[in-house]
Parts: C-alpha cells; sequence; structure tokens
C-alpha cells in the first residue's frame, strides 16, 4: 500500500507499506486477514468513485482569492489556536476513526464547516488536514510540474536552485498555489515553536510525500524509491523561501481566509 485507504470489510484503514489485496475486476481492497469475509461476487464500479480520491485542488477551493479550501483554512486555524504548544504536531497521529469522522463531516458540510474546538485532541484536526492533502486526485504540487520541483531542488547552487523553485511554484495552478503558500507560512510557524519540536526536517519528512507525491497515480516501485528522499528536500527547501515571497500569494484577500 502506498496511498492508506480503508479496508472495504473491516472498514480499517490499510497503512503505508502494508500488504494488501486488491481485485483486478471493482478494485475492492482489504486485508490480507479479511479476505475470508470479502463477498464471493464484486461489482464493477467507476474509478472516480473510488475513496479517498474527491478531487483536485481547486474543486474545493472558493471562487474568491486566495484559492484555499476552507477546510485547510478552518483546520489551520484551530492548530495555531490551540496546537502550537503540542510536542510532535503533525508527526503524532490522532485518532484514525476521529479523523475519517472529522474528514467526512467537513467535507458534507460543503460552505459552512462546524466547529473545529469540540475536538478535544488537536491532532485528530492535523490528522484531517494531512488526510484531506493526500485524498486529493493529485499532490499539491501536480503530476506536470512533480518534475519541475524535483530537478528545481537538484540545482547544486543554492541561489539558482531557489530562483528555479518559486519559477516552478508560479506556473502552479492558481488554486494549488495560494494553498502551498498558506501551509508553508503555517508550518514555518509550526517550526519556530520551540514546543512542538518540529523543525524543518521534522516537517518535510511528515509532509514530503503529502504535498510531493509522485508524478502520477501509480508510481512504480522503482519511482517511490527514488522519489521519497527528494520529496522531503522539496518541502524543506520550499520551507527556506522567505515568509515574504509566500505571503504574495495570500495576503491581497486575507479577510477572505478568516473561516466560517
Amino acid at each position: 500500500v502506498i496511498r492508506p485507504e480503508p479496508c472495504r470489510v473491516c472498514g480499517s484503514r490499510i497503512r503505508f507499506g502494508k500488504t494488501a489485496i486488491k481485485c483486478c475486476q471493482c478494485q475492492l481492497l482489504l486485508h490480507t486477514k479479511c479476505q475470508e469475509q470479502c463477498p464471493s461476487l464484486c461489482t464493477p464500479r467507476p474509478h472516480h468513485h473510488a475513496w479517498p480520491r474527491e478531487g483536485v485542488l481547486a474543486d474545493f477551493a472558493p471562487s474568491m482569492p486566495p484559492l484555499v479550501p476552507t477546510l485547510v483554512v478552518q483546520c489551520v486555524t484551530e492548530v495555531e489556536r490551540r496546537g502550537l504548544t503540542e510536542t510532535g504536531l503533525y508527526r503524532v497521529s490522532g485518532a484514525e476513526q476521529l479523523v475519517r469522522e472529522w474528514k467526512r463531516k467537513l467535507l458534507r458540510a460543503g460552505g459552512v464547516l462546524p466547529a473545529l474546538s469540540s475536538v478535544t485532541d488537536i491532532h485528530v484536526v492535523c490528522g484531517v488536514l494531512k488526510d484531506f492533502l493526500r485524498g486529493l486526485k493529485e499532490p499539491l504540487v501536480t503530476f506536470s510540474l512533480h518534475p519541475a520541483f524535483l530537478s528545481a531542488v537538484d540545482i547544486p547552487d543554492d541561489a539558482a536552485s531557489d530562483t528555479a523553485l518559486r519559477h516552478v511554484v508560479s506556473k502552479l495552478p492558481p488554486a494549488n498555489r495560494d494553498t502551498l503558500a498558506f501551509l508553508m507560512l503555517h508550518l514555518l510557524r509550526v517550526s519556530h515553536s520551540p514546543d512542538c519540536k518540529m523543525d524543518v526536517l521534522n516537517l518535510s519528512r511528515v509532509f514530503g510525500p503529502t504535498l510531493v507525491g509522485h508524478s502520477s497515480a501509480n508510481p512504480t516501485p522503482l519511482a517511490i524509491m527514488e522519489d521519497t528522499p527528494r520529496q522531503c528536500k522539496v518541502v524543506a527547501r520550499l520551507l527556506l523561501q522567505p515568509p515574504s515571497f509566500w505571503r504574495g500569494f495570500v495576503e491581497t484577500e486575507q479577510e477572505n481566509l478568516v473561516p466560517m
């Protein structure tokens, strides 16, 4: 398993790196231990209904800039309100069932989201944000620009690398660019909190696979092995860009970022 998904028999998440069974007809996925409980007949279903790929980021973005989905804004706002004193923010996992439940609530709510203040464990809120980003049809850096991001961070000269990286960021679709900028500013605040103990390196390890991913939805094992360290390198390099660069994308209409 590369992208964690729920077992269609027991409902529990099949985690990254674990072995699973998948039907080549209907794409049903399950734990190996749940094979005996699997229905004997399958029904082919459209690929676009498969969980968790609900859509590309633009499908969730508002109509007015900055084009940051309300779900992302609300999760980040709640994390910054009461999570910047939590050790291991984004590294420590929240209860899986609660993460799934709250993600479902927020996605079904549409524009007016339920208050996250009722979520006792802030790690659950972090989990919802990560799960939402992982569940998109393509990573935040997009499949088409993925090679360009990797090439930019491979440039030996730091100044040239930064210039190339900023150029690639500017070529992202507006919703992806604005959301990336919003997240980078948030993660910088997390990295500057001594209580969180999550420096740039730690955050890049957590968010590399989520934000950068691979250049296709079904990468080969070789691509996975080659991409993984470079994913972290991209996020680490993005976090080294000056905050003023990121603010340029999201401060134009900052009042629109107030969560509903």
